[in-house]
């Protein structure tokens, strides 16, 4: 692969995967990360640019104390109402673009030689993603790890998780998109850097 080549990688994987825990090993080796969930996160925080324009489509009480959305209220919300899920995208996914597209050109400016976007739902964006990318990273292990992982580190149970799954893409699909697949299964994390570093050394990196 051309070393001087602009590297632009699109990193997945489901929920309890270990993605995140693979692009903070990218971001080590140099690559620059632009965490959509993290980005889609600030939106909603207190101040974010997401705040005013969902009070106004669902209401104040959708917004904390704090001045953040809501998270486990909308939570319920979009679980119950496909229409304000729908709704809810239309507000945040734009916003997600215009600070995509911002960071990105200031990882460029800075001379970045790869650029890592860790997209959580990029298979489920079809080609709205996956035509800005060179490649597709997929962070993949069992389902049953997932659930351990995550049951491990958050406070949600066993059936909150699962919904979460279902309404991701499957590990086939995910599997099905994949240019490159990094398998976190039964692995330390010594081990899983290695198999990240020996990958990443084909993007400049």
């Amino acid at each position: 692969m051309n070393p001087s080549h602009l590297w632009r990688i699109g990193l997945t994987g489901g929920i309890g995967s270990g993605k995140s825990t693979v692009a903070g090993m990218l971001s080590k080796l140099g690559a620059a990360v632009i965490d959509a969930d993290a980005i889609s996160r600030s939106v909603t925080a207190p101040g974010g640019r997401a705040i005013v324009p969902i009070a106004e489509q669902f209401g104040s009480d959708m917004i904390g104390a704090d001045g953040a959305m809501d998270r486990q209220a909308m939570r319920a919300r979009v679980f119950s109402d496909p229409a304000a899920r729908q709704q809810l995208e239309a507000i945040i996914h734009p916003l997600v673009s215009t600070i995509t597209r911002e960071q990105t050109e200031t990882a460029m400016a800075q001379g970045a030689r790869c650029l890592v976007f860790d997209v959580p739902l990029l298979v489920e964006s079809g080609k709205r993603w996956r035509s800005q990318v060179d490649r597709v990273w997929v962070v993949d292990c069992e389902p049953a790890t997932q659930r351990e992982r995550v049951i491990a580190r958050s406070g949600l149970t066993a059936e909150e998780i699962d919904r979460i799954i279902t309404q991701q893409a499957t590990r086939k699909q995910r599997l099905a998109c994949a240019d490159l697949v990094v398998f976190n299964q039964g692995l330390s994390l010594s081990q899983l850097e290695n198999q990240v570093t020996e990958l990443a050394r084909h993007f400049g990196l």
